[in-house]
């Protein structure tokens, strides 16, 4: 007698692809700023491949040309093709935000739980951040800037002193509602130790807010780093960054708009794609919130 056949998994594309829409119509800010996030970030890691010259190779004979067929983005008052300048500064302005939202990230996740969780420190540490958050974050990477000379790493090191406090204040709120919590107690009133109770019940809380943190933080980092190169305290101008290249564009402003136009409108663009993103995973994160929205 024949048995029948098994059942099997006819179409796994289209389940996969029923998924994909599912997470697109519950999720459409994090699909959308996924998206164009990751556009980017394929502009930035493949520039060499989409068409693109030496972003510091001079040539006057073509100064200030206007976007055309050669030069899609036209040319700077030194000749130098602007679609390559873009497209090669997208890799500055990414490594910065990606590189202060790690960094401070860390550093404040750190500061916030030993803050948060150990009261003999708290009040030291939150007197330190409160002073550092009294300055304005552009200020303050100004006078840090002032204080070395120009390059990507000193960008990020600025900005991330910068980002700190806001961070660790957020963690420490996090963590002086979680240390009321009742198996908080219960691990304090069984003798477990306090590195244990942070490590295990404490930390673990706090990673869905840092995550949506971080992402502002990365887009906050972006602009002001466009702030620092656009007034000659961020990156050094022979690396090709939007702040630069808008600072070098805004004296032909009125002949060549393009020059200031193409790099502004690829930085809105990522940082609306990194703040999509954060606003999407807060309401993936926190169902109740988006419902009280």
């Amino acid at each position: 007698m024949a048995t029948a056949p098994a059942m099997v998994d006819v179409f796994p594309e289209e389940v996969k692809r029923g998924r994909i829409r599912t997470f697109i119509r519950r999720h459409p800010t994090i699909a959308l700023g996924g998206f164009l996030l990751g556009v980017m970030v394929f502009l930035a890691v493949f520039a060499p491949l989409l068409m693109t010259s030496d972003p510091q190779a001079l040539a006057p004979a073509r100064r200030v040309r206007p976007p055309s067929a050669q030069f899609w983005f036209g040319t700077d008052m030194l000749g130098r093709d602007v679609y390559s300048r873009v497209l090669y500064g997208a890799r500055v302005s990414l490594i910065v935000g990606i590189a202060v939202a790690v960094l401070a990230s860390i550093a404040g996740l750190t500061i916030g739980l030993i803050s948060g969780f150990i009261r003999a420190f708290d009040g030291i540490i939150m007197r330190i951040m409160d002073g550092l958050m009294s300055i304005p974050p552009i200020l303050l990477a100004i006078a840090l800037m002032a204080l070395t000379r120009g390059s990507v790493q000193n960008v990020i090191i600025a900005i991330t002193v910068a980002e700190i406090p806001r961070v660790s204040r957020l963690v420490r709120g996090v963590v002086l509602s979680l240390r009321e919590q009742p198996y908080v107690e219960a691990a304090i009133a069984a003798g477990t130790t306090t590195p244990r109770i942070i490590l295990r019940h404490i930390l673990p809380n706090t990673l869905a807010p840092l995550t949506v943190q971080a992402t502002y933080i990365a887009a906050s980092a972006m602009i002001t780093e466009a702030i620092l190169s656009f007034i000659g305290a961020g990156t050094p101008p022979i690396i090709p960054s939007w702040g630069n290249v808008m600072a070098e564009g805004r004296a032909l402003w009125q002949v060549a708009p393009y020059i200031v136009f193409f790099p502004a409108f690829f930085l809105s663009v990522t940082v609306l794609a990194v703040n999509l993103l954060g606003d999407g995973l807060r309401d993936a994160l926190d169902p109740r919130l988006a419902k009280r929205i």
